[in-house]
């Protein structure tokens, strides 16, 4: 954010002022928006104005996961918590990556590949591969945006696999920026107000691709095995170390109450919650900081073969401390979970059964009978809770700064 001193005479009355956008050499617009701090000086009746250029309240959240992995459906979620649906830039690329709703824009960091699908073909290298991505656009181009500053930002068409000509994008409120590398390079992983990493176990992935690649789209058996094997080594090498910087990991790993499944449909998943986040306080089950297993099926919540268990407790990840709540199983009635939401503490609701009802309102989605719905909705919520926590100590700063 763009810092400044400017000196005026104790006539202007104004806090804030806008200049006409000017295009830069970076693919943004400079629009220079000041907050000014006034403080008094005694001679000749002037004063210091210090001014903060940009919006003072985009927050920019990072959710990182292979492909396949339930990104789009996360972020069906996590937008309709903040209101209106997500649609592509009107008028703009039918093409376009972009999502707008009423408060957030998700940008998909494909569109920072600098290698189109037949120049990576030529090289040797993946969408995985850092050298097949620009690393510096993207950091500043979200860097601009937390600033308050428009870009123009690429398109990398995934139907034509070409960079298409680049689309103008505002800064919101909330800048979601989905894909394979949101915390890969350090510059953009310090613009993160808050991260997820979506980990599937390589057991439920290889059944989700099979269930998808065979029924819908009549690969073989061998092919989804190579396609597999082939991303492999860039997937361990550049996408699954970026959970060690997450501030939260929805791990989703194969059911233990079926002894033997490996078919994915009943599956276990477990919020992982970094403690010590600023803004965020971990979700936690009947008693903060104890170590908890709960089978809730019986006269309140029915379980159909092989039921559900919770757990929860205080455990270690990568070096940091955090809490684990656990779901295995999966619900036979979405109208009941609010049995299971009336246990759960520092969720971020609004009222009582916000849960239930974003559960219910999108039954339809993937994952909305299990734990992958129920903690992506409850992320949703803490985002929203961090949103207002943020946005709230941010406006209050510059108030402050004029009546002083």
């Amino acid at each position: 954010m763009a810092v400044c001193t400017a000196y005026t005479t104790q006539s202007l009355n104004s806090t804030c002022s806008i200049s006409k956008p000017t295009k830069t050499h970076l693919g943004f617009h400079q629009e220079h928006v000041f907050f000014y701090k006034r403080s008094s000086s005694k001679r000749g009746g002037s004063s210091v104005i210090t001014c903060l250029a940009g919006n003072p309240q985009t927050v920019v959240i990072g959710l990182a996961a292979d492909s396949g992995c339930g990104k789009s459906t996360f972020m069906r979620r996590l937008t309709s918590v903040f209101g209106g649906a997500a649609e592509p830039p009107r008028g703009g690329n039918p093409d376009s990556n972009t999502l707008i709703s009423d408060m957030t824009t998700v940008i998909c960091l494909d569109d920072y590949h600098s290698l189109d699908r037949t120049g990576r073909k030529e090289k040797g290298v993946t969408a995985l591969d850092p050298r097949a991505n620009d690393f510096d656009l993207m950091y500043e181009q979200v860097k601009a945006l937390k600033s308050g500053v428009a870009v123009e930002k690429p398109i990398y068409n995934h139907v034509t696999g070409l960079l298409d000509p680049p689309e103008t994008t505002k800064p919101p409120k909330i800048l979601v920026i989905e894909g394979l590398h949101p915390m890969f390079d350090e510059r953009v992983r310090d613009l993160l107000d808050f991260s997820i990493y979506l980990d599937i176990s390589n057991e439920v992935k290889f059944a989700w691709k099979i269930q998808r690649d065979m029924a819908e789209r009549g690969h073989s058996l061998e092919s989804i095995k190579a396609s597999i094997e082939a991303r492999k080594p860039d997937f361990d090498a550049y996408i699954d170390p970026q959970k060690q910087y997450a501030d939260a990991v929805i791990e989703v790993l194969p059911t233990q109450l079926i002894p033997g499944d490996n078919e994915g449909k009943v599956l276990r998943v477990r919020l992982i919650m970094k403690e010590g986040v600023k803004h965020f306080s971990p979700v936690y089950l009947f008693d903060e900081g104890s170590t908890i297993s709960w089978v809730p099926c019986g006269r309140k919540l029915t379980c159909s073969y092989p039921g559900i268990k919770f757990a929860y407790g205080p455990d270690g990840y990568f070096g940091h401390e955090v809490s684990i709540l656990e779901m295995d199983g999966q619900f036979d009635r979405l109208d009941e979970l609010i049995y299971v939401e009336s246990h759960l503490s520092n969720i971020s609701t609004k009222f009582y059964g916000e849960v239930t009802q974003q559960m219910l309102k999108h039954g339809d989605f993937p994952g909305s009978n299990n734990g992958t719905g129920l903690f992506q909705t409850i992320v949703g919520l803490k985002i929203r809770d961090l949103y207002e926590q943020i946005t709230s100590s941010k406006t209050a700063t510059p108030l402050e700064a004029t009546k002083a």
